[in-house]
Order: structure tokens, then C-alpha cells, then sequence
């Protein structure tokens, strides 16, 4: 028999054995390993539980928030009731709808009209107008040339050169002219001298004719035999006394245009006295 060691004493308990420390450790294992499932258990519970939240919510909430939806609003901002539209405020607006456009079309209208005006692709003509003048020719009828001094004419400067009509004037005095009248008239065609007379004064318009070079015949409406000489910018001189032909011939009138009646001197521009 095996002494025990010397100073231990054998009274007490006598030590655990292995097989009883085996299954303490194993208690002790097992209890861990239970705590384990119990978590992992109330873990699953948990996500159960939040699943089921998540499928019983409506869409009504966000982050405890409420959601309006198309219902609440409607709910919420009623529509107003439209009134019944009575038939006269119907056609009322009709009528005032096609006046407005009327309005519009005219607008548009004048715009156009205007602007075919102003390009000259339009012509307005207000008033009645006045007739077209009749149109006649140059007379043909073959004139003797008269005396100086039966000739009774009017001078009228149709130029700037101040003083042009009473030079002329006096020359034709010398050359024995009844001169009546020395002025300013512009006149509308472009030529050195325009003469102009009636019916009557033919054969004096002949006369001074000759004594003018380049000049152009105008016949107007005037009953008596006065002749009217309008010398422009382009007057150089009279044909010298000695050289003037005196023989019978015709009036010289290429550039009759426009008619008398339009452009005869007496509807020309101001011009310096003369």
C-alpha cells in the first residue's frame, strides 16, 4: 500500500475523477451552444418580424412620414364644380372670337398693301383723277415767218444764272420784239429754250423758232398770240441777227412730252430773277 507524501494530509474529499471532469466540460459546451441557437433563433424571429412589416406596409408611410397619394389630393384639392354655360354666353364669345380675327385678317391686309406700296408694285389713285389730256401732235401746217415787231413775248428764266431773262429780253428789243414780261419760271423739259403759245400765236412761236437755236414748241390753251420763252441752264446764245432764217417752214417740237397740258412752263420750279 502507497504511502501518501509526507506533510499531506489524507483526510477531505478525494479528487474528481476524468470521467466526471469530462462530462463538466462537456455540460459547459453544451450550454454554449445552446446560448448560440437562442441568439441565432431570436435573430431569425427578428427578420421574420421585420419581413412581415415590411409586407403588411401599404406605401402610405416613409420614415414615418404620410404619403399623399392621387386620391388624397384629390381628396384634398377638390375640383370646382364647372357651371353650366348658357347658349347667349356661347354665342357671344363666337361673335367676339370672329371680330377679333376680322380685326386680325384687316391688319394683316393693310401691312401687305403698304408694303406693295412702298416697293411700287401698287398704284392707289384717290379721287376721280383728271382726264388724260388728249394727246396731238406737232403742227404741220407750213408758217410764214412774221415781222419782229408783230411778235409780242413773255422772257422767263428757267435757270440759276441770275439775270438770263433780262439779257435776252433786251437783245430781242433790239432785234424790235414787243417784250411783255421778263421773270423767273421753271419749265419740265430738258432743253437750252422751250416756246410756248397757242393756236393763235403759231406763226410768232415760228418767228422766235428760228432766232432760238435747239428749241422745243409747247402749245397750250391760251386764245391770244403772246408767246412764252423759258431759257434753261442749257441756253448758250441766240442765233445772230443777220443769220436768222427767215423762209416759211414748220414748227419744231421732237420732244413734245409730256402733252402741253402737263408740262408747260408754268407748272416749273423758282428759279433766281432774272
Amino acid at each position: 500500500m502507497t504511502r501518501p507524501p509526507a506533510g499531506q494530509s489524507t483526510d477531505g474529499p478525494a479528487p474528481e475523477s476524468p470521467a466526471a471532469e469530462s462530462e463538466v466540460l462537456l455540460t459547459a459546451r453544451q450550454h454554449r451552444r445552446a446560448q448560440r441557437e437562442a441568439r441565432r433563433q431570436a435573430k431569425d424571429e427578428a427578420y421574420e418580424l421585420r419581413m412581415q412589416r415590411k409586407r403588411k406596409k401599404d406605401g402610405t408611410t416613409w420614415r414615418g412620414h404620410h404619403i399623399v397619394d392621387t386620391d388624397g389630393l384629390a381628396q384634398a384639392f377638390p375640383e370646382p364644380e364647372s357651371p353650366e354655360i348658357l347658349s347667349s354666353t356661347v354665342r357671344r364669345r363666337i361673335t367676339h372670337a370672329t371680330v377679333l380675327l376680322l380685326l386680325l385678317a384687316l391688319v394683316v391686309a393693310g401691312l401687305v398693301l403698304v408694303g406693295m406700296v412702298q416697293r411700287g408694285e401698287l398704284e392707289l389713285k384717290l379721287g376721280a383723277g383728271r382726264p388724260s389730256p388728249t394727246q396731238w401732235a406737232c403742227p404741220t401746217e407750213t408758217l410764214d415767218y412774221p415781222a419782229n415787231k408783230a411778235v409780242s413775248v413773255n422772257i422767263f428764266n428757267g435757270s440759276t444764272v441770275e439775270g438770263l431773262a433780262g439779257k435776252v429780253g433786251a437783245e430781242l428789243k433790239k432785234r424790235g420784239y414787243q417784250v411783255k414780261e421778263v421773270d423767273n419760271k421753271g419749265v419740265a423739259l430738258q432743253a437750252p429754250t422751250v416756246i410756248t403759245s397757242g393756236p393763235a400765236g403759231r406763226a410768232a412761236a415760228f418767228n422766235l423758232q428760228r432766232n432760238f437755236p435747239d428749241s422745243e414748241y409747247v402749245e397750250d390753251n391760251r386764245e391770244d398770240a403772246t408767246v412764252d420763252v423759258v431759257v434753261t441752264g442749257l441756253f448758250a446764245d441766240l442765233v445772230a441777227a443777220k443769220q436768222v432764217d427767215q423762209s416759211a417752214g414748220v414748227l419744231s417740237c421732237p420732244r413734245l412730252s409730256p402733252a402741253p397740258s402737263e408740262g408747260t412752263p408754268s407748272e416749273g420750279a423758282t428759279v433766281p430773277a432774272g
